[in-house]
């Protein structure tokens, strides 16, 4: 990583960011640091089965929304974010896309979900540091989601401020909501294969 950016061992800025190479790597940048984001087969596949399972719901629900996720960005106070999943308003999506860019602003956010890396470094910024930052930025709802034993979701929604944790559904349980949009489904789906 040294060698592609101007400054060896930070801090960074988004034009270190954008200027790191293509290699099947992502990262975010915060607080002038880069995070290198784990990427493994069950995070990935997690994240798109949720990616599905919001669409549909949003479709099902005619919600004026658009679901998206990582490689996009989200701008928070703490610098650049790539949620795995994230919901926006239609019409923001639209003007980003007229705009041609790839990156939205943490108070445009309706929902952004994490899907959790036991054992490493992004597991502590997911569930402490974004907690904070998120909650700052202004965002309704953040969603954690864990793998391990069986697909666990932990849904907070912004309270005064601060999030307090509003359910959480457990594989075998249903996940039922009407914020931001209506919204069932098992929590198993997010570890089954198509």
């Amino acid at each position: 990583m040294g060698g592609t950016l101007g400054r060896a061992h930070g801090p960074y800025t988004l034009y270190d960011l954008d200027a790191l190479p293509e290699e099947g790597r992502r990262y975010e940048l915060a607080d002038g640091w880069l995070n290198e984001l784990p990427g493994d087969l069950w995070h990935d596949h997690a994240a798109e089965q949720l990616k599905t399972v919001l669409k549909d719901a949003a479709r099902q629900a005619d919600a004026d929304v658009h679901v998206a996720g990582a490689p996009q960005d989200v701008t928070t106070p703490a610098g650049i974010r790539k949620p795995d999943v994230f919901a926006v308003g239609r019409d923001v999506a639209r003007a980003a896309l007229e705009r041609r860019t790839r990156t939205y602003y943490g108070p445009d956010l309706l929902l952004v979900a994490e899907v959790v890396t036991p054992r490493t470094v992004n597991e502590q910024i997911d569930r402490v540091h974004k907690v904070a930052e998120y909650a700052a930025t202004g965002i309704p709802h953040y969603w954690l989601v864990d793998l391990e034993p069986r697909p666990t979701i932990t849904m907070m929604e912004l309270d005064d401020g601060d999030y307090r944790v509003a359910g959480k559904a457990r594989a075998g349980e249903t996940v039922t909501l009407e914020r931001p949009f209506p919204i069932a489904f098992d929590p198993a789906r997010l570890s089954e294969m198509d």
